[in-house]
């Protein structure tokens, strides 16, 4: 019995909504009041739709003008006309014969190769000893000044966010910066 009387409320609310909806789309649109101060009086005399024709004269818009004369007026008179330039001759390029040129030979050998390693942290012992950690991505090595690592790099100088690195012969210096990663 009690889910017979839930059924019923909510059927009887869903066909008052509907109601609601329909009266809502149904309703005659209300007029909107006038606004304070700005009533219009009637006017006081109306006029006729063939006094507004006759006040066009048809003749005078089918009446020959005459052409524009655009050279004449110029309402920018305060600059010069504007000559075109006359057009360039064409002249064909002369191809001469010439020895092709050699590239540049590179003097010496070739330079090393980059220092992949990546500097990511500086540590700093009591005794005031700094140890650089590098890493090539895959392992991670450490290192003061004067120290080989990996066997082919050795670390020349150790600073607060740099460190400078060269090849163990002394060949290819490079400052490699902290990068924090």
């Amino acid at each position: 019995m009690l889910a017979d009387r839930r059924r019923l409320s909510i059927g009887g609310g869903i066909v008052l909504v509907l109601a609601l909806g329909l009266w809502w789309q149904l309703r005659p649109a209300p007029v909107a009041p006038a606004a304070p101060g700005r009533v219009r009086a009637p006017r006081a005399e109306a006029q006729p739709a063939g006094d507004v024709l006759t006040a066009v004269d048809l003749g005078t818009l089918v009446a020959d003008r005459g052409e524009p004369s655009g050279m004449a007026r110029n309402p920018f008179r305060f600059q010069p006309k504007v000559v075109a330039p006359p057009p360039r001759p064409v002249t064909e390029p002369k191809l001469e014969m010439t020895q092709p040129v050699a590239p540049p030979v590179p003097a010496g050998p070739p330079p090393p190769p980059p220092i992949p390693l990546k500097f990511i942290a500086l540590v700093e012992r009591a005794n005031g000893v700094k140890w650089a950690v590098l890493s090539d991505g895959k392992v991670t090595m450490y290192g003061k000044d004067g120290d080989a690592i990996d066997g082919r790099y050795r670390i020349v100088k150790i600073g607060a966010e740099s460190v400078e690195v060269t090849h163990l012969d002394g060949r290819g210096r490079q400052v490699i910066r902290l990068t924090g990663q």
